[in-house]
């Protein structure tokens, strides 16, 4: 997980589609929803409520049929079944995804709350071109952090900002 911060006061503006982080934790009879000090939406589950087992997060759209499409086509995550809406699997986390009305198209990139999720991957020019050509927005083309990054950010349909990520540490010496 990546947490984010900014130094300078965000300004009030739509939130983006990601509306609530859900976190799997042992001993839970059942679920303890609260909110962080910004008012961010954060539920302590037990283990496999909703399919989660460790990292969930829920991300409201004005389209499900479209991302659905999105997220299998242009990001190749695994949709499992979830009766409110479509869940994919990355890896040990789950993006639970569910059509509202109140949903925000192209939110912009500065403001309060949660703004991008982040998938790590080994080659991020040639997974950024693949998303391009699976119908995926561009937010940020590839870019180098020094030697610690190469990280670019694609955009969903309603225009959630995704961030693909090549960690050195990870993968190597970068291109």
């Amino acid at each position: 997980m990546k947490i984010s911060h900014v130094a300078a006061p965000l300004p009030d503006t739509p939130p983006t589609g990601y509306r609530e982080l859900i976190i799997a934790r042992d001993g839970l009879d059942a679920a303890r929803p609260s909110a962080d000090p910004d008012g961010n939406l954060v539920r302590l589950v037990p283990p496999g409520e909703a399919g989660v087992s460790q990292i969930g997060v829920r991300l409201v759209v004005r389209d499900l049929q479209a991302h659905r499409a999105f997220y299998r086509q242009a990001l190749g995550l695994e949709e499992m079944v979830w009766p409110a809406g479509a869940a994919f699997r990355a890896g040990e986390s789950l993006l639970l995804v569910e059509e509202s009305a109140e949903a925000t198209a192209d939110a912009p990139f500065q403001g309060r709350g949660w703004r991008y999720l982040t998938f790590q991957v080994f080659e991020v020019d040639a997974e950024h071109a693949r998303i391009l050509g699976q119908g995926g927005r561009e937010a940020m083309p590839p870019t180098t952090l020094g030697t610690t990054a190469r990280i670019s950010m694609v955009k969903d349909p309603d225009g959630n900002r995704i961030e693909i990520s090549q960690r050195a540490s990870l993968t190597g010496p970068l291109p």
